[in-house]
């Protein structure tokens, strides 16, 4: 018992040590405010003044007098003449049955490979859906009443059936080159 005595004694002896050095310590955070302190006084604040700006100016229109601007100038109107329509015979077959690539533009349309047949040249087209269809010369693929006249191996020759502007209409060469 006396030495559970001592340890107890030792200990209350180093618990009031320890307790009486700090009671006689300053303030922990002392420093730290010392710190703020100074930084607050080495700071000076200066906001500049705002610009100055120009008073607005007015601007009064004044060109009532003169030509609209949207409305072409009476001395550039060319006299009309009147335009006839073409009457070269060509235009499209209205009265066929559409085929499958007629509903795609031409330039959405890729030629990916070729087959032959009986000397016969078959075209394997894309279409946007990812659909490949079978063509030869006689078939009709693109917007514009596409005839294809020749198929080889890098392209698919056709001609085209487009209006020509004055009621009329002109044929256009057009090609579907493979891709690579």
């Amino acid at each position: 018992m006396n030495a559970l005595h001592h340890r107890f004694t030792r200990s209350m002896v180093l618990a009031s040590i320890v307790t009486g050095l700090a009671a006689c310590s300053s303030d922990p955070t002392s420093d730290l405010t010392d710190y703020v302190e100074t930084v607050k006084n080495q700071q000076v604040s200066r906001i500049d003044p705002l610009p100055e700006f120009s008073p607005y100016e007015s601007f009064t229109y004044a060109a009532t007098e003169l030509r609209d601007p949207f409305t072409e100038p009476s001395f550039s109107t060319p006299q009309a003449v009147p335009m006839q329509a073409s009457n070269n015979g060509v235009k499209p077959d209205f009265d066929r049955p559409r085929e499958s690539l007629e509903e795609f533009p031409l330039d959405s349309l890729r030629m990916v490979g070729t087959l032959e047949q009986h000397e016969s040249n078959w075209a394997l087209i894309n279409d946007t859906d990812g659909t490949i269809h079978r063509v030869q010369a006689g078939n009709y693929a693109g917007q514009n009443y596409g005839k294809i006249t020749r198929v080889t191996e890098f392209e698919v020759e056709l001609t085209e059936i487009i209006p020509d502007g004055i009621g009329g209409w002109m044929e256009r060469p057009a090609t579907i080159a493979i891709s690579e």
